[in-house]
């Protein structure tokens, strides 16, 4: 069903892997398991980085030096203009672990899996804006413990900002997932929260997802194509 706003409603999207994917970014989990060419076990869990430091630090440093070659696609830049628009509440999370919504432009957002242009000591969890290659034992420079790791949500931690990203579905109008597979949780779940809220709920994604049924409106295509269509029908109504 055709979803109708004015600017003073309030707007939570969530977007995932698809969005970035389209800037040349490799999706979250490949075929077979495989991440980026990885099994998840062995790159992405706490025990990992415990058992095998240099991996699970070589893999980040690769993946945050592969941002050097990628831009923010007309997705990114549609979400942006959004954000500077929109006189209503609006909040972006993403599941994505690049920066491509803040070079876009976004301002409203939150990351609840993690910035690879960040790390985090383990120690004292203290963060720090890191672009640059993080080498096992890097220390802290405020408390000084060798502990720096990855700003990385790994399997079996909590994502970050959950009670504002509750709050944010509690409170919004409309919902709209982009680029998400649906099967991921919690993310999976907002939907279903949203709607019990009382929301709206709108899917922008490149074929239906395992959550599409929950959503009141699901249009399939690329994001380079759908999201700059929403924002402007968004916009002029």
């Amino acid at each position: 069903m055709p979803v109708h706003m004015n600017d003073e409603r309030g707007i939570m999207i969530l977007t995932g892997a698809g969005i970035s994917a389209e800037s040349g970014l490799a999706t979250f989990r490949g075929p077979g398991g495989l991440w980026e060419g990885h099994r998840v076990e062995d790159v992405c869990t706490p025990e990992a980085l415990a058992a095998d430091p240099a991996l699970v630090h070589r893999f980040y440093d690769l993946r945050r030096d592969a941002l050097n070659d990628v831009t923010p696609n007309a997705a990114h830049e549609a979400l942006a203009r959004l954000d500077a628009a929109w006189a209503g509440e609006l909040l972006i999370v993403t599941q994505n672990v690049d920066d491509l919504h803040e070079r876009a432009g976004a301002k409203r957002l939150l990351h609840m899996h993690g910035e690879l242009r960040s790390a985090l000591c383990a120690s004292c969890d203290e963060r720090a804006p890191w672009p640059d290659p993080l080498p096992p034992g890097t220390s802290c420079a405020a408390c000084g413990a060798p502990a720096m790791r990855p700003d990385i949500v790994f399997f079996g931690e909590m994502p970050y900002q959950m009670e504002a990203i509750e709050a944010a579905l509690s409170r919004c109008d409309l919902f709209v997932s982009i680029g998400t597979s649906g099967a991921v949780y919690p993310a999976a779940g907002f939907v279903q929260l949203a709607r019990r809220y009382g929301a709206e709920t709108l899917e922008l994604n490149l074929e239906p997802s395992a959550g599409s049924d929950w959503f009141d409106d699901s249009r399939f295509g690329p994001a380079s194509v759908l999201v700059p269509a929403w924002v402007d029908a968004l916009l002029a109504a």
